[in-house]
This record gives structure tokens, sequence and C-alpha cells, in this order.
């Protein structure tokens, strides 16, 4: 994906911050949503079971473009690629706000994640090539606090814009936003010369792309659907499992398969591919889950909402200062067993969570997720990437960001599925103590219209019960990922080249 370019020709902060902007902008759109979902439902006459979409659908189209973006940028340039990116970023952020119903929100979130896939990859190829090699570092450092600006901003962002002007403003305040990172682009990133484009496999890219989408279709209409007793959610399943397949199959056997055959005998990528799409799920289910648990069980207002969840990105960025220190004086694989542990501890204190404590636990625990997610995140990759020969790691980040989104928007979905089947088996095991001879209810439920009274109450209660037997999944979850680490071998200096990638 590089293409030659003369630092001199340039301005580099105003380029600089032009592209950030548009890859903060992405970062922040990852996020910005999760906090206004309980709103987002009413406005679009969306189920608790349905909402959900809105961030999957994003997340799957980003996953799926990502690989694309390599051989477009070859094939159009990059700068034209980062101006078309922006204009259709921005044009779907546009109809989002404007979305008169799920079906519509979900198409231009599909339209958004596609145009917004390439804004992180070029931002930063593009400040590799207009700083001299002795500036990377300091240019990586900017690329970092970009990536971790949205985690960190975007829940209270987004809480903020809801409760003030609405959740449609969460979308359409990209517009003033893209037009100026497209101005900076279009007026500082000079043209580069046309290179032929490598041979791109598209038969693999379309296998993947129907075992994905026909998945994400099982995983979001399963709930309601009844799962296989729907033929509907037995079609999908068979498309998914033949698309995989069939992907399999294409991968071994193809002269110039989808990603070079040689990634999958290095043995730190694939267990570094596998921690990589455990750490999107941990991070994006439990974001998922938190704001309408909040919202609609115990009435935080969503600006509160995206404050009490903010120290999320607080404790990543917070972890990404003093990990790379670290890493020079302590093994890895020990830095990222730690950091599954401080996870699990967050998890284990979400299990705790009751219908009647205050936001102190909400905010410690994802302070010490942010933390435990930053630990795995980054030393991992680290990992992954210190055993990858310069020829592959193009691919290997594409394969890399490609399984975290996937595991992002697997987790939010199973995550949902798991919470709607606790919460009809709560509900249907509470509601049956609902009756006059019940001694807690005493006297308040002598009558059947009073009995019926008590019944919001109930299911808020299977509500509280059903989110918490998640955390105690994603809590398992966790413990059983902890001998991920020590699969992997040990590197004693990792380069240059997988510490940058740990941050896309």
């Amino acid at each position: 994906m590089s293409e030659p370019m003369h630092p001199g020709s340039v301005r580099r902060g105003p380029l600089t911050a032009s592209i950030m902007l548009a890859a903060s902008m992405f970062t922040i759109d990852s996020t910005i949503a999760n906090v206004a979902l309980p709103h987002m439902q009413g406005g679009l006459s969306a189920g608790i079971d349905q909402i959900t979409w809105v961030l999957t659908s994003f997340i799957v189209a980003q996953a799926l473009m990502t690989p694309l973006v390599g051989w477009l940028a070859v094939r159009i340039g990059r700068r034209r690629l980062m101006l078309v990116s922006i204009i259709v970023f921005v044009g779907a952020s546009i109809a989002c706000g404007l979305a008169q119903n799920l079906e519509q929100m979900i198409a231009f979130r599909v339209l958004q994640g596609i145009g917004g896939a390439s804004f992180i990859p070029l931002s930063q190829a593009i400040l590799f090539d207009i700083n001299p090699p002795h500036k990377h570092a300091q240019a990586m450092s900017v690329f970092g606090a970009g990536i971790v600006l949205g985690p960190i901003i975007g829940p209270a962002l987004g809480g903020f814009i809801t409760e003030n002007s609405g959740w449609r403003w969460i979308f359409l305040i990209n517009l003033p936003l893209g037009v100026l990172a497209f101005l900076g682009v279009y007026a500082f990133l000079p043209k580069a010369p046309k290179l032929q484009p490598p041979r791109f496999d598209f038969t693999g890219f379309a296998t993947l792309s129907l075992f994905v989408a026909a998945l994400q279709l099982m995983l979001d209409r399963g709930p309601g659907e009844d799962w296989l007793q729907s033929w509907e959610i037995r079609i999908e399943a068979a498309i998914a499992l033949s698309g995989l397949y069939m992907f399999a199959l294409h991968t071994l056997t193809a002269e110039r398969p989808f990603f070079d055959r040689r990634l999958l005998g290095d043995r730190n990528f694939v267990v570094g591919a596998l921690a990589t799409f455990v750490v999107g799920m941990l991070m994006f289910a439990s974001l998922a889950l938190l704001p309408p648990m909040m919202q609609n069980l115990m009435g935080y207002p969503v600006i509160e909402v995206g404050l009490v969840t903010m120290p999320r990105g607080i404790g990543m960025f917070a972890a990404m200062v003093v990990i790379s220190r670290l890493m020079r004086l302590l093994d890895s694989r020990w830095l990222m067993a730690f950091g599954f542990g401080l996870n699990a501890i967050a998890a284990w204190q979400m299990t705790h969570f009751n219908l009647d404590m205050d936001s102190h636990l909400i905010i410690w625990s994802s302070l010490i997720q942010g933390i435990g997610l930053g630990f795995v995140f980054i030393p991992s990759n680290t990992l992954a990437f210190s055993t990858v020969p310069g020829a592959l790691r193009t691919d290997g980040a594409a394969i890399t960001t490609l399984v975290r989104n996937i595991g992002s928007a697997l987790g939010i979905s199973v995550m949902q599925a798991i919470f709607l089947i606790n919460w009809q088996a709560s509900y249907s095991e509470l509601v049956q103590n609902l009756r006059a001879d019940n001694p807690v209810l005493g006297a308040a439920a002598a009558t059947p219209e009073q009995l019926a009274a008590w019944t919001p109450e109930v299911a808020r209660q299977a509500a509280m019960v059903a989110y918490v037997s998640d955390f105690h999944l994603i809590m398992l979850l966790t413990i059983l990922a902890m001998p991920i680490a020590f699969l992997m071998r040990p590197a004693r200096a990792a380069s240059q080249g997988g510490a940058v990638h740990a941050m896309e």
C-alpha cells in the first residue's frame, strides 16, 4: 500500500491534522452510538434484540472492506481513495441522522462502515511516508493518541449530544468535521504516481464475505426467529457453513489466495490473531451491554452513561503509555496474562451489579477493563508481528483487523442473544411468585390488578439477572483465554513493524 512521497513537498502539520481528524472521526463513531441505543430504539421502533444491529452492521462492513483498502489505494491512489472515503462516510453519516426506520439505519451504517474502513490504514501509511525515519516514533505517538481518542471521548460525547440535541446529531456532527478533513487532504496530500495494482483474490474475498454476512445475520435474527426452529435461520446457517468451507478450500488450494498461506505456519501470528479475536469480543460486548442496562433498568440519564463508561478508554490510554517500557523489562507473555487477569477481575466486579448500587462499581470495573485490554492488545500484536517477515505484514495487518472486527460483531450478537434467552427464563421463573399468597408481597397483592402492577418490576429484576449472567460468561471466557499468552514464543525485542501494527 506504500506509494513514494516526498516529505519536503507537503506541510506535515496541516496534513497530519487532516488525516488524524478523519481517523479520530471514525474511531469516535465506533463508540459514540453505544450510549444512544435506548433512545434510538424508540425513535426507530426497534426491539431490544434488533437495536444492536446498529453496531454490528457498522463493524461487519468495516471488517469486510478493510482487506480491499491496500488494493484500492494502489488502483486509484491514496489521495483519491481518502477523499472518496470521506465523502462516502460523511454522506452515510447524514443519512443515518435522517433515517426513519431500522432498515434504513442498518443500510446507512453499512455504507458508513465501508466509507470509514480506509481511514485507519491510510492514515498510518501516510504518516510513515511524510515523516523521516527518525520521526516515525513521534508520528506513531500522534497516530496512537488519535486512535484511542474514540474510546475515551466517544461515550461522553455521545451522551452529551443525545441529551442536548437528540441522538440524530451524533451522526450529523460528522458533516463539519468531514468537510474540514476533506479540505485538508485535498489541499495538502500530493498526488502520487499511478502504480500497477497487485492481483486481488476476489474469490477468497467473496467467499469470506458470504460466510461473515450469513453468520452475522443468523446471530442477529436468531433470537427473534426461535433459532433452528426457523427455516430462515437454517438457510443462513447453511450459507455460512458453505461460505466458510469454500473460503478454506480456496485458501488451501489457490495459487494466490486471499492471504499468504505462510502466515498459517507462524505460531505467534496465529495465536496473536486468536487473542485479537478475544479482545474484540470482550471490549465491544460489554460496551453494548452497559448503556441499555444503565438507562433502561437504573434510570441513568444518557449523558451520565457516557461519563460513567468513559474510564474504559482512559484505562486503555494509560496502559498504552506504560506498556512499551514494561515490555523492555518483562516477558510480553506475562504482561498479556496480567491483562487477561485484569479483564477477569473487571468482569467479576460486573457480576456484583445490582439495581440498588451507585455508579462507583461501574466506573472502577470499566477502568480496570480498559487497562486490561491495553495490556493484552499491544503485547499480543507485538509478539504476533515480531516473527512475521516484512513482506507479509500488510497481509497480516489486514487479517488481524478483520479478525478483531469479526470478534467484536460476534461478541455483541452472541451476548445479546444469551441475554434475551436468560431474560425470558428468569422472567418465567420470577413471575410464578406473583401470587396473592406470597408473604413477600403481603397485602399489596390482594387483587389481580395489584398483582399485575408488579409485572414491570419482575421484568426489571429478570433483566438484571440476565445481564449478570452475561458478565459471568465474559468472566469465564476471559479466564479460559489466559493460557493463550503462553502459546506464543517469547521475543527478545519486538520489531518496529510489530509495534506499529499493534496500534492498528
